[in-house]
């Protein structure tokens, strides 16, 4: 696999949570009353949350709004749309009726029914609207029922006792540690080759698998994010930087160093503490294009969802996203569907852009500058 990926900042994501209840306030879903788009973009009118601030802006300042195809990005609104208590919950008629319009309808559609405000930090920095965006993708891997040679790094689905202490078990005693043992005994789900393939599931939080059945037949599943051991994440890369090790702390350079230093990959891998349980999901329909169900609990859409921290944009909101770099340029509409335990802060996102190694090629390089805003109704 060639994931060209520095370990310091993907997304796991947690456990399902509740969106904020209430908007502007720390706890908030429904938007605040803003004030009409032909108020000048001078206007100094903003809405303060628990982690960002709010600044009314003017459409004309979101680039490239003409040329985006909204089409892409109704997929994902509609699938927000599914849980009663989204945000704009009122406006999912009205977005089911224009899904197969022209972007040009579905545009002026939302300038009409909404306004942008400019989300902002509430530090002191020198540019407060500037934050930073990086992607996950969802990695496919081969797979067996049972171990064999090859194969015998197992996934574990949640094992009973995981509430009986907090933490649970770390990584380290997950491989070490009889209880731990025990209590994984009968949860494993498959097998694949690679322990650091493994750490890439457990790293980007779920995951496909093309897994060879008893009768030698092959089906792909997904394994979906069931639960943690509750430790921190922390990169096994930057330690490998830390301690000289290695100057190249992407995928294919952890590996080689492993294949150079195979005595010491219990070690490296343990040095991350947080260890992912999975749930096993089939894959039927439309499945196959969507993405794994992120913390909102709706399937991501490839392209248009984002994880966010929450406590600057709540769930299931319509969100404009700019980002030009070394690697993309993009300009369009998303939705908050996800967030991770390294997406922290007021303009901060996580991009999803897919599945397969051509998804995971670009999640790995994608670092850089971005700019949102969050589309409130009028």
């Amino acid at each position: 696999m060639t994931l060209p990926l520095l370990l310091i900042g993907c997304s796991s994501p947690p456990a399902p949570v509740s969106a904020p209840t209430a908007a502007p306030q720390p706890t908030v879903t429904t938007p605040p009353k803003v004030t009409p788009a032909s108020a000048p973009s001078s206007n100094t009118a903003s809405f303060v949350n628990a982690k960002s601030r709010w600044v009314l802006a003017s459409w004309s300042d979101l680039p490239g709004l003409a040329n985006d195809n909204l089409n892409e990005a109704w997929t994902a609104w509609l699938q927000s749309c599914t849980r009663s208590a989204t945000a704009h919950k009122k406006f999912c008629p009205e977005v089911q009726q224009l899904s197969n319009q022209p972007s040009s309808v579905q545009r002026d559609w939302l300038i009409k029914s909404f306004q942008p405000y400019r989300v902002e930090s509430l530090t002191g920095n020198a540019a407060p609207s500037t934050g930073l965006l990086t992607a996950y993708y969802e990695p496919i891997f081969e797979a067996t029922r049972n171990a064999k040679p090859g194969f015998n790094v197992p996934l574990y689905g949640v094992p009973s006792n995981l509430k009986s202490k907090s933490p649970w078990f770390s990584r380290d005693e997950i491989l070490k540690n009889s209880a731990a043992q025990a209590a994984l005994k009968g949860k494993e789900l498959a097998y694949i080759a690679d322990p650091v393939d493994a750490m890439v599931l457990h790293i980007q939080g779920s995951g496909r698998l093309w897994v060879t059945q008893a009768d030698g037949s092959r089906r792909q599943i997904r394994l979906a994010f069931a639960g943690t051991n509750d430790h921190p994440y922390q990169s096994i890369g930057r330690w490998l930087l830390d301690q000289n090790l290695t100057k190249d702390a992407t995928w294919p350079g952890i590996k080689n160093w492993l294949a150079q230093n195979p005595h010491r990959a219990t070690e490296l891998l343990s040095k991350n503490p947080r260890y992912v349980f999975f749930k096993e999901e089939a894959l039927n329909g439309n499945d196959v294009q969507l993405g794994p169900k992120g913390a909102q609990g709706v399937p991501l859409t490839p392209g248009r969802s984002i994880a966010v921290d929450p406590g600057s944009i709540p769930y299931g909101m319509p969100v404009w996203l700019s980002s030009s770099g070394p690697q993309t340029q993009l300009n369009r509409l998303v939705m908050a569907q996800d967030t991770g335990s390294a997406i922290v802060g007021a303009v901060r996102a996580d991009y999803f852009v897919g599945s397969g190694q051509a998804a995971g090629d670009l999640a790995g390089r994608l670092k850089q500058d971005m700019k949102m805003w969050i589309l409130l109704p009028r």
